[in-house]
């Protein structure tokens, strides 16, 4: 039973009414099957903020992610920004049936914060994230403030399969209320 789940952006200790994760996650948990007319998320959704929201650290976000989530090889979860980056590294040991990448990158841009949460020490395993995963969608903007556009282009490079979406003006993906796009995407995805 594939559930729908969202790993926040650190920095952010009110996700549940934050940007664009309440609306996404309401209308995937309410999406149909345009052909059978069944949910397409019957296992329902997770949408919480994780704890140490604001560094982020690796042995506790997967942990929780481990612990409290329990995602499932059934489960198709949303990564934004230093969410991505923990559901990839998820991803290297683990299944899960789908992967949406928002503003993702797999260095510590310089950023002292970055290196310490523990994401970026070693080598990423691109190869095991693309067989761990049956399909990855990343979406990506050109005007990222936080992410270079090359980054997440390079990103994209690594991941074998990726559908690859840039959308233009959408900076780090932290103004909007609402993101069609990403909603279009996963709900055909379930679909097919």
């Amino acid at each position: 039973m594939s559930r729908i789940i969202l790993i926040p952006g650190n920095g952010n200790d009110h996700v549940e009414d934050s940007m664009w994760y309440p609306s996404v996650i309401r209308a995937l948990t309410d999406a149909k099957d345009p052909k059978t007319g069944h949910a397409l998320f019957p296992g329902g959704n997770f949408l919480e903020t994780f704890p140490d929201p604001y560094d982020a650290h690796e042995e506790i976000w997967i942990g929780f992610m481990e612990d409290k989530i329990e995602i499932g090889e059934q489960d198709v979860v949303i990564g934004h920004s230093s969410g991505a980056a923990a559901i990839l590294r998820y991803v290297e040991t683990r299944k899960v049936k789908g992967v949406v990448l928002v503003s993702a990158y797999h260095s510590d841009l310089d950023d002292p914060s970055e290196r310490e949460s523990g994401y970026f020490n070693r080598p990423w395993n691109w190869d095991a994230i693309s067989r761990n995963v049956e399909w990855i969608t990343q979406f990506s903007s050109p005007s990222d403030h936080l992410v270079p556009i090359d980054e997440q282009r390079d990103v994209a490079s690594k991941i074998a399969g990726v559908d690859y979406i840039e959308l233009p003006n959408r900076g780090h993906f932290i103004r909007d209320r609402f993101f069609p796009e990403l909603v279009a995407n996963v709900s055909q995805k379930m679909s097919t």
